[in-house]
């Protein structure tokens, strides 16, 4: 077409991807429905369409720098807040419920694989790419995608599958509350209290989340810098401890794959860093945001090369595949919860976290008006981008 893109022409492209990924972001914080279809479908769905007209090709240079650069530099700015003592410290309870989600997210992506196994192709990829971004978000789905090295057909499909459900997912946590059901037989003082809803009347909760803060020149150096030195360290190490560790069975194979895997190393390296020194990378504003924007640019492209009758064909069948780890992760977290005494608000914010990630439980809390559970929400969340990665990558490697 003669208003086709060329590959070439990478200041066109970038151009369109960091432009169309502000705007995914404006309307998600801008207008309510955005906010509930979530900015990330948003800008796949979009480049997705630019692609299927014609307007941007399926596959350009500009495209292979966001995958090698942008995403690997964005998973240690959303972990630089993991510090695993202060998520035990201050959200010790939380994390136990979470910990009982996660476990029902592996129960769930080893059962809908048994069941869907002979259906969907990739599924033991899409496996452990759910289990990373179910028990963790984004980051891990991203990270999770890149060591698989998935066809882009089949990552778009899943995430639009994933961002269907997501959408009935989320409806459902909000009415678990209401329903004479549960608050029959579980606590709910979060519920009982004046609510004093931080999101305004013309504001989302993803406008409410995401407020402005003070950021320094000081701060945008030290992010960017230290997740570079992060990821170029991750790489080194990636390559020696590949060569070190032999591939002549499948066990060893298995061991290669997870201790060279270079998105665990990143996981690893940020979280040892974080750990030892808290209080510099606690110091750091930005971060979160810089690395977020990051994974926008990444949803825009993984949606370029998504062929729309690929994806009619292949998400249904995901779309079940997805909700059967939904399921049982909401089955697990509910039935441990009532065992062990925890409130419906408690199980609703850690399922979330598990399933969403931090940004949206930490956003729902909020949008409810349980402020008490939204440090604890993001710190879970934080807490899942850092175990996310291992456990996605083992379950798929054994399942394949």
């Amino acid at each position: 077409m003669s208003f086709s893109i060329s590959p070439d022409n990478s200041w066109a492209l970038w151009a369109i991807i960091i432009g169309w990924a502000a705007v995914s972001i404006w309307l998600e914080q801008k207008y309510n429905w955005a906010s509930k279809v979530s900015g990330a479908i948003i800008a796949l769905v979009g480049a997705m369409a630019l692609s299927n007209i014609g307007l941007i090709p399926v596959d350009a240079p500009t495209y292979d720098v966001i995958w090698g650069y942008a995403v690997p530099i964005a998973i240690p700015l959303l972990m630089f807040q993991c510090n695993i003592k202060k998520v035990w410290k201050e959200s010790g309870r939380m994390l136990i419920i979470f910990l009982f989600g996660s476990v029902g997210t592996v129960a769930g992506a080893i059962i809908g694989f048994f069941l869907l196994k002979d259906k969907i192709p990739y599924l033991a990829e899409i496996a452990g790419m759910m289990t990373g971004s179910y028990i963790g978000g984004g980051v891990n789905f991203v990270a999770v995608s890149n060591s698989f090295k998935v066809p882009g057909e089949v990552v778009s499909a899943t995430i639009v599958a994933d961002n269907v459900l997501m959408a009935l997912y989320f409806l459902s946590l909000i009415t678990i509350p209401t329903l004479s059901f549960f608050r029959k037989n579980f606590r709910h003082p979060y519920v009982d209290k004046v609510e004093s809803s931080s999101v305004g009347e013309n504001e989302t909760s993803a406008a409410a989340y995401w407020k402005g803060k003070e950021i320094s020149l000081k701060d945008i150096a030290f992010s960017i810098a230290a997740s570079v030195i992060i990821v170029a360290v991750a790489k080194a190490l990636s390559g020696v401890i590949g060569n070190l560790i032999p591939t002549s069975n499948k066990f060893l194979e298995l061991l290669n794959t997870l201790f060279s895997n270079q998105y665990l190393l990143i996981s690893t390296l940020t979280i040892i860093a974080v750990s030892f020194m808290p209080k510099f990378f606690e110091g750091i504003n930005g971060a979160q945001e810089i690395g977020t924007f990051l994974i926008y640019l990444f949803f825009v492209v993984i949606g370029v090369p998504a062929s729309i009758p690929m994806i009619l064909q292949n998400a249904p069948l995901i779309l079940l595949f997805c909700g059967i780890m939904v399921m049982v992760n909401m089955l697990v977290s509910f039935v441990a919860g009532k065992i062990f005494n925890y409130s419906v608000e408690e199980i609703i914010v850690a399922s979330n976290a598990n399933i969403g990630g931090p940004t949206t439980a930490a956003a729902m809390a909020i949008s409810k008006g349980w402020t008490d559970l939204v440090g604890p929400a993001m710190l879970i969340g934080v807490f899942g981008y850092g175990i996310g990665s291992y456990l996605g990558i083992t379950i798929g490697s054994l399942l394949m």
